[in-house]
């Protein structure tokens, strides 16, 4: 019997030991979209958080890959609307499709919530520009991680060998159409919503009402009254019919290949391009083509940012512990080299990592300088229906060329469209 006693005696003791041991380690999880080389610099960065500050802290952080950002996204919005609040993770990587979605969530624990709970923390060293493009109607929803904006990629070997400089407008691209030939294609492009909203925001326009849907639910096109969205088709159909512009999006592999000598993507396809290009041609990077020479310089800020969901105070704590060292200025100075995304962090772009990094390939700047220029009037769209309106705006500038409708005709098609769908988004989500 007193053995019995003793055991139960000590079973329970180790019961309660190992429950104070849980208790002291606070378990989070992130849910993140990014793959190979940006991939393993995340998983080395939630190593490394784990064995340094989660060790000191107690906090033990699973990253979990979830596919594309609209993989994410649609997962995310099941749970959602299944209200599966306790599966969704602690902190997430997350991109403008899914700001409306997660503002909206009743366990959203935004940065602004954060910064009630630390008010220590400080945020001053975080660019402005990446900053602001994850507030939604005056709140702070999370913090940039991912940071890029749309640049120009050119053949510089190609394009110099032909007299040619880096494009600076729509029009310089046209004046190289004879470099299309011999299965050579100077330029391929099917605008989409991001940039649409480039092209617009340098008329000084937006896309649609209540500054690109970032103060207040988008209801309505903005570029239809004020002639934007008819300026901007106007130099488009001008283009084509130059032939340097091929109706279709642009190919990676053609570029590298050297078969398409012009490509407008994201600044974070800078090392993937140096890596494939290698020695065969020199990669010219410069800024976004302006519409036309009266258009202002730049591009909206694209990439991800890091959100977080209310799991209780501990895990709160945890996961604004997480997210201020994934978007501290070691890391983004990293991460920036390892994958071409801008550093966010002011310290970052200035510490040795990236100043070595921009002396040897002065390619990397151009985004960062394009992103500090770029007027904080131009913001990237937010809007409930992001996904319908991707396609519609490429299918209908698409249908433009390809079945030479014209201008007014085209502004007609898209505005009824994209109306029509933000009508409908409104009427389901009162």
């Amino acid at each position: 019997m007193k053995k019995l006693l003793s055991l139960l005696l000590a079973l329970a003791l180790f019961m309660g030991l190992t429950a104070c041991a849980q208790a002291e380690t606070t378990r989070i999880v992130l849910w993140h979209s990014m793959s190979e080389e940006a991939g393993a610099l995340m998983d080395k960065y939630v190593r490394e958080f784990n064995d340094t500050v989660g060790k000191e802290q107690g906090i033990q952080v699973e990253a979990v890959f979830q596919g594309t950002y609209a993989e994410a996204v649609t997962k995310m919005n099941g749970m959602l609307m299944n209200g599966q609040l306790d599966a969704l993770p602690d902190v997430m990587q997350l991109d403008a499709t899914g700001k409306v979605s997660f503002a909206a969530a009743e366990n959203a624990y935004t940065v602004d919530a954060a910064l009630a709970e630390h008010p220590e923390a400080d945020l001053s060293g975080i660019l402005a520009p990446a900053l602001t493009n994850w507030q939604l109607s005056g709140a702070q929803l999370g913090l940039p991680f991912a940071t890029s904006t749309t640049v120009t990629y050119y053949n510089k070997t190609a394009l110099e060998a032909a007299g040619f400089a880096a494009p600076e407008t729509l029009t310089d691209i046209g004046k190289m159409a004879a470099l299309a030939a011999d299965g050579v294609t100077v330029y391929a492009c099917v605008p989409n919503t991001p940039t649409l909203a480039n092209w617009l925001g340098q008329l000084g326009s937006d896309l649609v009402d209540n500054h690109n849907g970032t103060e207040g639910t988008a209801t309505a096109l903005d570029c239809v009254e004020n002639g934007a969205l008819a300026e901007f088709l106007t130099a488009w159909k001008d283009l084509y019919a130059t032939g340097a512009l091929a109706n279709a999006n642009a190919s990676t592999d053609e570029f590298v290949a050297g078969r398409q000598l012009i490509m407008t993507s994201s600044s974070s396809s800078i090392a993937s391009l140096l890596g494939r290009i290698g020695e065969a041609f020199e990669l010219g990077v410069s800024g976004y083509p302006r519409v036309n020479e009266n258009a202002a310089a730049g591009a909206t800020v694209s990439g991800s940012c890091l959100v977080m969901f209310d799991h209780g105070e501990a895990r709160r704590a945890a996961a604004w512990a997480l997210t201020g060292y994934l978007t501290s200025a070691d890391v983004q100075a990293d991460f920036a080299r390892g994958t071409g995304y801008l550093p966010a962090n002011a310290a970052a772009a200035e510490s040795e990592a990236w100043q070595a990094l921009i002396a040897e390939y002065p390619q990397y700047q151009v985004g960062l300088e394009q992103l500090m220029a770029t007027p904080d009037t131009m913001r990237s769209v937010t809007v409930g229906p992001s996904a319908d309106f991707y396609y519609a705006i490429m299918n209908d500038i698409s249908d433009m060329l390809d079945s030479d409708l014209s201008v007014e005709e085209t502004v007609e098609i898209l505005g009824d469209d994209l109306n029509g769908m933000l009508e409908q988004y409104l009427r389901a989500n009162p």
